[in-house]
């Protein structure tokens, strides 16, 4: 998409959201008398274009050094957790672009973020010490939501290229975040932008649908029954007439050794305005769960290709103990299929409650071993992964 007169900003995009102490508590107060400034409806407040909101951010990663370390990994390349943070804060500053109302200094809308739609990746390495590139914009609006497309890429030789394409949605809510608000009606200008925007709403029909063929309302597909059914003839032990007795088969591993867990406590350093922890943080978290596995089970350095399908589900607030579990829930051939759980630990009521739950897939350097599901609840895991994974394959 052509887009004229982009705003160039500079900047290391976590400081610029994280780095600014304040305090929480008079913030908030400020923040109520705002609710004067909310549009009653969507009609009320004026169109904008898809090149209103395009913003193009350097991370100047070759240009100044000293801010390499933040996001240098073991590997001397650059840590795809960081970039995740990255991609978050930009998706919230778009939409804030969009909304932006000229007579208004300060906005009355709280942007957070709803999903991640899909993250996929066209360059296994991004390296540390070349500048990046992020750019991005609207591509979608709702009554108070608004689908965000962002690219990364890398300067190379004097040119960038393309490492990824990410696609969020964000909603908004009042000064409070605590009701939805209406935000600007979005207008195509162009064909192309026409083909984006319809993208948009297939995007939204095809997450509806997925969500309805979810393992936790339907039952699998006669094709999904069969694959598990014959996963359990493959297990089964010929030496015995038992439905209990099970063998695993070569160069494979039981799901239930697949896993590992983690454990945050969400200090305040990680909030945002609400006192809530950002959700680049945790998917920064996430993600570096996942890679681990992704690393333990397969015995070598592992890729990311995708991520996807990553729904917001309850904020996390300060103070929080945040409980990570990860598990291998498919593997095909040198992919990995990662799927982490994150879940709020209560000490005072002693429950806990899930926050999200992320999709990552991986390759590793080598062909891995197959991960073989034991029980229903674990074979309806594995299908999921299948799903998750045959999505991304359609993607790339």
């Amino acid at each position: 998409m052509n887009m004229h007169k982009p705003l160039k900003v500079k900047l290391h995009l976590i400081c610029y959201f994280q780095g600014k102490p304040f305090d929480h508590v008079q913030a908030m107060q400020e923040r109520k008398a705002l609710h004067t400034l909310l549009a009653k409806r969507q009609e009320d407040l004026p169109p904008r274009k898809m090149k209103d909101s395009y913003l193009e951010v350097i991370l100047p990663l070759g240009s100044q050094p000293e801010i390499r370390e933040k996001y240098l990994n073991v590997h001397n390349s650059v840590r795809f957790g960081r970039i995740l943070e990255d991609l978050d804060s930009l998706g919230v500053l778009i939409c804030y672009t969009h909304t932006k109302q000229e007579m208004q200094p300060r906005s009355p809308l709280s942007i957070v973020t709803a999903l991640v739609d899909k993250i996929n990746l066209c360059q296994k390495i991004i390296h540390p010490d070349c500048d990046i590139k992020f750019t991005g914009n609207v591509s979608w609006v709702g009554k108070t939501s608004m689908e965000v497309k962002m690219h990364m890429l890398q300067l190379h030789d004097g040119d960038y290229s393309p490492v990824l394409d990410a696609t969020f949605v964000m909603v908004a809510r009042d000064p409070e975040n605590k009701r939805p608000a209406f935000v600007n009606p979005l207008i195509p200008e162009s064909p192309e932008e026409e083909e984006i925007f319809k993208q948009g709403e297939l995007n939204k029909l095809k997450r509806i649908d997925f969500n309805t063929a979810s393992l936790l309302k339907m039952a699998p597909t006669a094709e999904e029954r069969n694959i598990v059914h014959d996963i359990f003839l493959n297990t089964l032990d010929t030496r015995t007439v038992s439905f209990q007795s099970r063998k695993l088969p070569p160069n494979a591993v039981w799901m239930e050794d697949a896993k590992l867990k983690g454990l945050q406590i969400c200090h305040p350093e990680e909030r945002n305005i609400f006192n809530r922890i950002f959700g680049g943080f945790l998917m920064r978290k996430a993600f570096e769960l996942g890679w681990a596995i992704a690393c333990s089970y397969g015995g070598s350095r592992p890729f990311i290709v995708s991520v996807d399908d990553i729904m917001f589900q309850k904020p996390v607030e300060v103070g929080s103990l945040l409980l990570l579990s990860g598990q291998v829930c498919y593997t095909e051939n040198n992919y990995i299929q990662i799927r982490v759980h994150t879940e709020v630990y209560n000490a005072n009521t002693r429950e806990n409650h899930t926050t999200n739950v992320f999709h990552f897939t991986f390759v590793s350097e080598n062909e891995v071993p197959q991960v073989v599901p034991k029980t229903y609840g674990e074979s309806m895991l594995y299908l999921d992964g299948k799903r998750h994974f045959t999505a991304v394959m359609k993607e790339i």
